[in-house]
């Protein structure tokens, strides 16, 4: 059954870049359909009451610092907020608990940030003076899109052309040690004490790069220094309401949504994708664009026997991070810190603690075994946003990284794995976790009220794009960064893949989506060519 609408595109997948995209395309004249398989849109963007009534949680993706720095918001930040986006932003972003009593706090002051760093004052303050200098180029790099037309590549050697010009010739090798060291060779350049160099490279571990993987160093650089400068920054009343607002743009603009529509089939005619077919049978057609915000192996399915050559061999060189679980707490109160009771008031509080855990913790997991001493970041959502729960109570946010998407062993000897299953694993490592938050916040167990544990696996059912439990959509390793990350134009004309499979990758940061609809609408300004044989289309 073909169905009738008359869509000039039809997107797959509401996510942030989805919506992005769909909203792009609808500003330039489209009739846009967005489809998205889960019973309400955002993707790994969501809020609910996960514990209990009136305590809202960030149920996966929570820091918007970069979606505030994106250009889409740029754009359209007095809409966003119109549709009801406000943002609670923290001037004590992010601080390291240490398992002697102390901990290492950044502020948004620079200089307060490093009257706590003893003998690491200097080289902090180093690292932030090399932030001021090289951030804009780094910045530029992350944010240009990778060429699919003779106009983008122009573009991208004017940056070249930019980033060797004279006023910047001489950041260049400094820039180029940042962007292929790891963050152990980073923090130990500058730093010296054990506590100030698992501060910069516990980053790091926020995606796939444990201390000791070269390209590590820029990501948890970037993070570290722009996290300090800019505070942190989450959704007044939950991540929901960015969700809510992207789709009521889209809506103002005469774009559709669907939810609980599970897109089963691509069609392609003549060589160009058509149409998508629902579970149910249902036939959309799309006069001028397909836009799929999904994995590079789901698109490959999607495409069945229709899919070309390289689309096939791009899924099977894709390579997914290592897992995450998320735990959510109801608290009476703020956390207990043994390092201090104004610690309850910074946004993430790591607990790793050193760098060596770091690097055991992450060749545990890519090496299937639990680790014994997960990095937990801590998030006290309540603390940046008091509307998330009650008067005088807290909801604590705690990501785990990293974990093997199926275990094969467990590093401490304790817990029997078995098949590997995480709906068998989730309760006992949970309490693992749990035991580990209580050694560095002693009494944290007495004020929980509810706890809420999402696996690796209901990470998965809930969002088919986080596959194994990666939360960042795909290694975002040198293997996969810009021009080696799937392009956004597919091997099959007006198919398009966006979200976290296409650079800049992880984090909500609205780029690929932004990157797509300009690629989508440039492609479809310019002349038709007939797509030659062997053209080496993603």
């Amino acid at each position: 059954m073909t169905s009738a609408g008359g869509y000039d595109a039809v997107v797959v997948g509401a996510g942030h870049n989805g919506l992005i995209s769909a909203i792009r395309l609808a500003d330039a004249g489209w009739r846009v359909l967005v489809l998205e398989q889960a019973p309400y849109p955002g993707g790994a963007i969501w809020s609910a009451e996960l514990t209990e009534p009136g305590f809202v949680h960030d149920g996966h993706s929570t820091n918007h610092n970069l979606f505030l720095a994106s250009p889409f918001y740029a754009a359209h930040a007095a809409e966003l907020e119109r549709h009801g986006l406000r943002y609670a932003v923290s001037s004590t972003p992010f601080a390291n608990a240490f398992p002697d009593g102390t901990a290492l706090r950044a502020h948004q002051d620079v200089a307060r940030t490093a009257a706590g760093l003893g003998a690491d004052a200097e080289g902090w303050l180093a690292l932030d003076a090399l932030f001021e200098r090289i951030s804009p180029l780094l910045f530029e790099l992350y944010a240009a899109p990778v060429p699919v037309s003779l106009a983008q590549a122009r573009g991208t050697l004017s940056l070249a052309r930019r980033f060797a010009g004279r006023d910047r010739r001489r950041e260049l090798p400094a820039l180029a040690r940042l962007l292929a060291s790891s963050a152990r060779e980073l923090a130990d350049t500058y730093l010296t004490t054990a506590e100030a160099r698992a501060a910069l490279a516990c980053w790091g571990l926020h995606i796939d790069f444990g201390p000791d993987v070269a390209g590590g160093a820029m990501f948890a650089f970037l993070e570290a220094f722009a996290d300090q400068r800019a505070g942190m920054a989450i959704v007044e009343g939950g991540a929901s309401r960015m969700v809510d607002a992207l789709v009521a743009m889209l809506r103002a603009r005469g774009g559709e949504l669907r939810t609980g529509a599970e897109v089963t089939g691509i069609e392609t005619r003549g060589g160009r994708a058509d149409a998508v077919v629902l579970a149910g049978g249902e036939r959309i057609a799309a006069r001028r664009a397909v836009v799929a915000s999904v994995t590079p192996a789901a698109l490959a399915r999607l495409l069945g026997g229709a899919a070309p050559e390289r689309t096939r061999a791009v899924a099977r060189a894709f390579h997914h991070g290592p897992a995450t679980m998320m735990l959510h707490l109801a608290l009476d109160g703020p956390v207990p810190w043994r390092a201090g009771a104004d610690l309850a008031d910074f946004a993430y509080v790591h607990v790793a603690p050193y760098l060596d855990d770091l690097a055991r913790t992450y060749t545990a997991a890519m090496g299937g075994r639990l680790p014994a001493e997960p990095l937990l970041v801590v998030g006290q959502t309540s603390a940046v946003d008091p509307t998330r729960a009650p008067a005088g109570k807290h909801v604590l946010w705690v990501q785990v990284r990293a974990l093997p998407a199926r275990p094969t062993g467990d590093e401490a000897g304790e817990l029997a794995v078995g098949d590997g299953s995480w709906d068998a694993l989730a309760a006992p490592y949970a309490e693992r976790v749990l035991a580990k938050l209580e050694r560095y916040a002693p009494g944290l167990r007495a004020l929980t009220r509810t706890t809420t544990v999402l696996s690796p696996a209901e990470l998965e059912r809930a969002n088919p794009n986080l596959v194994g439990g990666d939360s960042l959509g795909g290694s975002m390793h040198l293997a996969q960064s810009f021009v080696l990350r799937p392009r956004t134009r597919t091997a099959v004309d007006d198919l398009w893949l966006t979200g976290t499979a296409t650079w800049p990758g992880a984090g909500i940061n609205a780029l690929p989506g932004d990157h797509t609809a300009s690629a989508v609408l440039a492609d479809a300004r310019g002349p038709r060519r007939p797509r030659r044989p062997g053209r080496p289309g993603r």
